[in-house]
């Protein structure tokens, strides 16, 4: 289902990905020596599945210990993840933080967060990202226990901030989360980059005017 633009009211925005820059690759550039090595490490042990545990509630202590019980020979690899996590973020993706600083400054739509993210770690992000608090309200996944794309997450979020899904529209760089969104009412693109994203804003009209 497509949003009626006209009827538009809500953006709700994702951050890894779409405002903020993290890869795990930022930091485990500096530990191995080659990038083959590199990728085998993160699609074998520090693993996408094993990380979004985390971002569903599960302690970073928990995480490592297991992980390391069960590949003891690296150890030291799996213990930097977390211990040197903000290595991770590589600053904000500034053509959509200009979106958004646009958007806010319209004040025509109400703009919300909604981002699998640890509990944990987040308090890192908030300090180095003045522009979080940008938001009316964001729901970080850790601290709710739930993650994308699960629909109740979705649920929780029209429920906490009040946002009727049918005059909202999400943006995501994760197609898998993308679908959950609009499986579960709320009209979503997918996010790929800032340019993309502002010439869609454009020919939606939702930003009237250039500005990147």
């Amino acid at each position: 289902m497509q949003t009626n633009r006209e009827n538009l009211t809500t953006i709700v925005f994702d951050l890894g990905g779409v405002l903020i820059d993290w890869n795990p690759r930022y930091l485990y550039r500096e530990i191995f020596d080659d990038d083959e090595a590199m990728e085998l490490f993160l699609a074998k042990i520090c693993t996408p599945e094993w990380n979004e545990k985390q971002d569903a509630g599960r302690s970073l202590k928990e995480a490592t210990d297991s992980l390391i019980e069960n590949h003891p020979y690296w150890d030291r690899e799996i213990r930097a993840f977390y211990g040197q996590w903000e290595k991770m973020l590589h600053g904000p993706i500034e053509g959509t933080v200009k979106i958004l600083d646009y958007l806010v400054k319209q004040k025509k739509y109400k703009i919300y967060a909604l981002t699998n993210w640890s509990s944990e770690t987040w308090p890192v992000a908030w300090d180095i990202f003045p522009f979080l608090d940008w938001f009316e309200g964001i729901l970080v996944s850790g601290r709710e226990e739930l993650a994308k794309p699960d629909p109740k997450i979705y649920e929780l979020l029209f429920e906490r901030f009040d946002i009727n899904p049918e005059e909202a529209l999400f943006i995501d760089d994760n197609l898998r989360n993308v679908n959950a969104s609009k499986a579960a009412g709320m009209d979503a693109i997918h996010f790929t980059t800032p340019e993309d994203l502002h010439t869609f804003l454009l020919d939606q009209k939702i930003i009237p005017v250039p500005i990147i």
